[in-house]
């Protein structure tokens, strides 16, 4: 996948052969924010309007826009998977979060 970022903002790029053209969308977001340009450099700036746009049409309408990620995550795993990880955590010396965000990172990193 091929990404790129504004303002902490990320999009997902991908090409459409048959337009010819480079095709953008804002991702981890509600709303829908998708941009496009025929060369990279015009999707850069593509991109950015985009988001400028979003940002100055949430503050004209009084909406907080969306962000990226709160930094706060829940997730619903069954009880067996949750011990199995409290004792991963533990037996590394560091906290279930710790553990929780070293693991999800190098996973993130691996798309």
């Amino acid at each position: 996948m091929n990404i790129m970022t504004h303002k902490g903002y990320t999009a997902r790029i991908e090409f459409d052969e048959r337009d010819n053209i480079f095709v953008g969308r804002l991702l981890g977001i509600r709303d829908i924010i998708g941009f496009h340009a025929d060369t990279v450099a015009d999707l850069r700036v593509a991109l950015k309007e985009s988001v400028e746009d979003y940002l100055e049409a949430c503050r004209k309408l009084g909406k907080p826009p969306d962000k990226p990620a709160s930094g706060r995550m829940m997730l619903r795993v069954p009880p067996s998977l949750h011990a199995a990880a409290l004792v991963a955590a533990q037996s590394t010396g560091v906290s279930l979060n710790q553990w929780a965000t070293q693991v999800l990172a190098e996973a993130a990193t691996h798309r």
